[in-house]
C-alpha cells in the first residue's frame, strides 16, 4: 500500500474517532447539564466531585481504638478511598445518591495524624487529626453558655482566669450552628477548634470543663461535638419516628406536614390591620388590638378552654398572638378585698375584673398575684377578663389558679373558660382580627417555624452528625419542661433511646438535673417535679445523673458555677467508662420501711458515709394517709436517714427539698449532694 494511501486511511479514522468523541461528549453533557465549550473543563474543575461532611475538617478529633464512620458525597457509583497516617485504610462505593461511607480503624490516642479522601479525580487531605476520646455535648442554654459567660447578667465564675489558662492543644471543640429543619438534613455548619486563650471563652463552659478533668486525668486528646440552643425543650431534640410513639406530640408533626403555602398565608393577613410586635414591657402594656369592648363581655364567636393549659389553640393548631379569656364567678360577700392568683402566664398578661384592671405582668415564669378591692366588685355575677399574649412556644396557663377573700373564702378559677383570639404575630407584626369573626375554619394552616417545634432541632443539629463515632453523651436541659413533669418521664428516656438507637450504639448518657430557682414563686412550685422525672430516668441502662442542689443561683437560671457541673460530668465518664475508682454521685433514695411513727430511708451511692451540710439535716417532710406533709426531723443512723414528725403518728410518705428552691443539705462524705426526692411517684 502506498504511503500516501495509508497517511489519507489514517486520517480518516482520526476525523471519525473525534466525531464519534463529539457525540459521546453531547450525550454526556446533555444529561449531566454541562455545556460542550472550551469553558467546561474549567467548570468541571470548580465544582468537586467528592465531598466530605464537615465534621470532618483540620483539628478533628476521631475516637481511638474504633472503627469509626468517614462519610460524605460523590458522584454516583464512584470509589472513594480514605488513607489514615497512622497506616490504616478503607474503600467505599458511593450510592444512587451519591453518598458513600468507610469505616476506617483508629489505633490508640496519640497524633496529630492526616486523614487523606480521594476519589479517581481529585482528593481532600484534613490535617493536625487527634486521636483520642469524643464525646457529644448538648441541650439547652446552661450547655449553649460560653466560658466567657453572657455578661453582665449572666456571667461565669472566674471566666477571665480560665480563658486565660485556657491553653489546651489536645482538647477541641465542634459547635454546631443554631439551625432548625422540618425535615432530618445531612449537613451543617460548624468548624473545629483548638482550645486555646483565643479560643476557649466561646467554647460551651459545661462541655469544656467536662473535657479538662477527663483530659488531664486520662492524658489523651478529648473532641467535644457541642450542639445545643437555649430555652429549647426535649421533643424539638427528639426525631419524628421515636416521638410519634409517644403520641403526646401527634397534632404539633402532622400540622408541620400540613402547613399553608406562603401564598396563601400572605393573602390571609394582606387585608388586616397591623401594629409593630413591642420590645418591652411598657409596650405590652400600651398595646392597642382595637380590643377595649373586650374588657367587660365575651364575644359569641368565643370558645370554650380548659384552665390550667393552654389557650393557644385554634382548632388544632396553635397561633402565637393575643387572646381573650373569660370566666363567669358568682361573689356574694363583696364587703372584702381579695387576692386574685394565677400562676405562670407564657407571656403576658392584662387582668380584668367587670372592665376595671387589676393587675399585667410581662415575663412567662412568673407567678401573678393581683389585688381586687372590693370597689371593683358586683354581688352576684362578676367577669373574670384576661388579655394574654403568647409570643411563642406554647401558650399555657399553670396552677393556682383562685380568688381569696381577706376573710379567708376561697374561689377556685380552675376548669371552663372561654376564649377568643384578638390578634395573631406574623413576621413580627401584630395583625389585628374581628373578635366577632369565628376564623378557625377560614385561617390557613400555620405552622410558625422556631426551635421548639417538635424534631427541628434533631432534624437540624443531630441527624446531620449521625453517624460520626462517639464515646458517649453529656446533657444539660429541663428548664423549657418545666410543668410537664409527666410527660418528661416518659420524653427524655425516649430521647435517650431515640440518640442511641441512631447511632446504633447504647452508648453512656450523662446529664445534669436542673438546679433550684425561682420559677414562678411561692405556691407555684414545679421544678422539682421535673427533677423527680430526671431522677428516675436513671433506671435507664448507662445513664448518670449530675445534682446541682447546692451549687445553683435561686435568682439566676443560669448559675455561674459550671467548673463542678462539667467536673461531676467528667466523674461519672472517668467511673464508669475509664475504670477510674471514684465515687461519682450523691446518695439516691432507693427505699423506705416504716417503723412505728419513723420512716426509714435507704439510698444507693452513699460512698464514704451520709453526712448533713454545714446547717444541719433540714428540708425533709413527711406525712400519713391523708397526703398533708409537715416539717420533720431527720436523723442519720448509718447509712440511713430516720424521719418523724410529732405531728403525723402513722406516717405513709418523705419528701425532700421538695420546692423550686429547695437546698441541700444530705450529702455523701465524698461531698455530693442528694437530689431532691420523694417516696411515692
Amino acid at each position: 500500500m502506498k504511503i500516501s494511501t495509508m497517511i489519507t486511511i489514517f486520517k480518516l479514522s482520526i476525523r471519525i474517532l473525534l466525531i464519534g468523541c463529539v457525540v459521546i461528549l453531547i450525550n454526556a453533557c446533555s444529561s449531566k447539564k454541562i455545556i460542550p465549550t472550551a469553558a467546561s473543563e474549567t467548570l468541571q474543575k470548580s465544582i468537586p466531585s467528592l465531598e466530605v461532611s464537615n465534621l470532618f475538617k483540620d483539628h478533628m478529633v476521631l475516637q481511638q481504638n474504633d472503627h469509626v464512620a468517614i462519610f460524605g458525597n460523590a458522584d454516583i457509583h464512584d470509589i472513594v478511598t480514605v488513607k489514615g497516617s497512622w497506616g490504616e485504610s478503607a474503600r467505599s462505593y458511593s450510592d444512587d445518591s451519591g453518598e458513600w461511607l468507610a469505616k476506617i480503624n483508629t489505633p490508640s490516642a496519640g497524633g496529630p495524624f492526616t486523614l487523606t479522601i480521594a476519589n479517581s479525580v481529585e482528593s481532600i487531605q484534613i490535617n493536625d487529626v487527634m486521636i483520642g476520646e469524643v464525646w457529644l455535648a448538648s441541650g439547652q442554654s446552661n450547655m449553649q453558655m460560653p466560658v466567657k459567660g453572657w455578661p453582665p447578667n449572666d456571667p461565669i465564675d472566674h471566666s477571665a482566669d480560665e480563658i486565660a489558662s485556657g491553653s489546651f492543644p489536645q482538647i477541641r471543640m465542634l459547635t454546631v450552628t443554631r439551625n432548625i429543619s422540618t425535615s432530618p438534613k445531612d449537613d451543617f455548619a460548624g468548624t473545629w477548634a483548638v482550645a486555646s486563650p483565643e479560643t476557649v471563652g466561646d467554647f460551651s463552659a459545661t462541655a469544656y470543663f467536662f473535657a479538662r478533668r477527663l483530659h488531664q486525668e486520662l492524658n489523651v486528646p478529648i473532641g467535644i461535638i457541642h450542639s445545643s440552643w437555649g430555652g429549647t425543650v426535649a421533643e424539638a431534640w427528639t426525631s419524628k419516628e421515636k416521638l410519634l410513639t409517644l403520641g403526646d406530640f401527634d397534632q404539633a408533626i402532622s400540622n408541620m406536614s400540613e402547613s399553608s403555602n406562603e401564598a396563601d398565608i400572605e393573602k390571609w393577613f394582606s387585608d388586616k390591620e397591623s401594629r409593630p410586635s413591642p420590645t418591652s414591657e411598657e409596650g405590652f402594656a400600651a398595646l392597642n388590638l382595637n380590643d377595649r369592648d373586650a374588657l367587660k363581655r365575651p364575644y359569641t364567636s368565643a370558645k370554650q378552654i380548659n384552665l390550667p393549659g393552654r389557650y393557644d389553640l385554634i382548632g388544632e393548631s396553635d397561633m402565637d398572638g393575643a387572646f381573650w379569656m373569660y370566666k363567669e364567678i358568682i361573689i356574694e360577700d363583696i364587703s372584702v378585698d381579695y387576692l386574685f392568683e394565677l400562676g405562670a402566664v407564657d407571656d403576658v398578661d392584662a387582668t380584668y375584673i367587670n372592665g376595671e384592671k387589676i393587675g399585667g405582668i410581662s415575663g412567662y415564669n412568673i407567678k401573678r398575684e393581683y389585688n381586687i378591692p372590693k370597689a371593683a366588685l358586683r354581688r352576684g355575677l362578676n367577669i373574670i377578663a384576661i388579655r394574654a399574649i403568647d409570643t411563642g412556644g406554647p401558650g399555657t396557663v399553670t396552677e393556682p389558679m383562685s380568688m381569696t377573700s381577706t376573710t379567708g373564702e376561697t374561689i377556685s378559677l380552675v376548669g371552663d373558660w372561654l376564649s377568643v383570639p384578638a390578634a395573631e404575630i406574623y413576621d413580627g407584626k401584630f395583625y389585628i382580627y374581628d373578635m366577632n369573626e369565628d376564623i378557625s375554619k377560614t385561617r390557613p394552616n400555620i405552622v410558625h417555624q422556631n426551635p421548639n417545634i417538635p424534631t427541628v432541632l434533631f432534624n437540624a443539629m443531630i441527624h446531620p452528625l449521625i453517624p460520626y463515632s462517639v464515646k458517649g453523651a453529656i446533657w444539660y436541659q429541663g428548664e423549657s419542661n418545666v410543668g410537664r413533669d409527666q410527660q418528661y418521664r416518659k420524653l427524655f428516656p425516649a430521647l435517650i433511646t431515640d440518640w442511641r438507637q441512631a447511632w446504633g450504639d447504647n452508648f453512656p448518657f450523662y446529664y445534669v438535673q436542673i438546679a433550684p430557682f425561682e420559677y414562678g414563686g411561692s405556691g407555684n412550685d414545679q421544678s422539682q417535679k421535673l427533677r423527680e422525672a430526671q431522677r428516675v430516668s436513671l433506671g435507664l441502662d448507662k445513664t448518670g445523673m449530675v445534682v446541682t442542689m447546692d451549687i445553683g443561683n435561686n435568682k439566676n437560671i443560669h448559675p455561674g458555677n459550671k467548673q463542678d457541673v462539667g467536673s461531676r460530668l467528667a466523674g461519672l465518664a472517668l467511673a464508669h467508662d475509664y475504670g477510674k475508682d471514684l465515687i461519682a454521685s450523691g446518695p439516691n433514695y432507693k427505699s423506705k420501711i416504716t417503723d412505728g411513727s419513723s420512716i426509714i430511708l435507704e439510698f444507693e451511692n452513699v460512698g464514704s458515709g451520709l453526712i448533713a451540710g454545714d446547717g444541719g439535716l433540714t428540708g425533709f417532710e413527711i406525712a400519713g394517709r391523708n397526703g398533708h406533709f409537715k416539717a420533720a426531723v431527720a436523723k442519720i443512723v448509718g447509712n440511713q436517714i430516720v424521719v418523724s414528725s410529732v405531728e403525723v403518728n402513722d406516717p405513709v410518705h418523705v419528701r425532700y427539698a421538695w420546692s423550686d428552691t429547695g437546698v441541700a443539705t444530705l450529702f455523701n462524705a465524698e461531698g455530693l449532694p442528694a437530689s431532691s426526692f420523694r417516696t411515692r411517684n
